[in-house]
């Protein structure tokens, strides 16, 4: 088995350990259920998205991005992931092409914690 493998496989099992003690800020039930499957289910279609990466970088990147969403998780006890970013120049008046910026604006400031995720808040 190649590293690049097994490091998946090993960033897998820490995000199912991680699941195992998660508990809701809020201390409901229902909402620590909630969240545990919400992690479940972003963790599974991540990794059935990337399940084809091929490049070294990539795969570094992937396992980097999955290491701050859990430290994220960890220290502010919020699964999922937050706004992203931009500077205030960079938002447009509504009349203008500006939107099409906005949006590659977006991309050029998305947190590493997003790199691999789909939802542009």
């Amino acid at each position: 088995m190649t590293t690049a493998v097994q490091e998946i496989l090993n960033m897998y099992r820490r995000i199912f350990r991680f699941i195992r003690r998660w508990h809701a800020e809020s201390g409901q039930m229902e909402d620590t259920i909630r969240e545990k499957q919400y992690i479940i289910n972003e963790a599974k279609m991540s990794f059935q998205k990337n399940k084809n990466l091929m490049d070294s970088e990539l795969i570094k990147q992937f396992i980097d991005e999955c290491t701050a969403r859990i430290e994220i998780g960890i220290h502010y006890q919020i699964p999922y992931p937050g706004p992203i970013p931009l500077p205030p120049i960079a938002l447009a008046p509504l009349q203008s092409h500006g939107l099409q910026i906005q949006e590659k604006l977006r991309k050029l400031f998305r947190p590493l914690y997003l790199k691999f995720h789909d939802d542009v808040s």
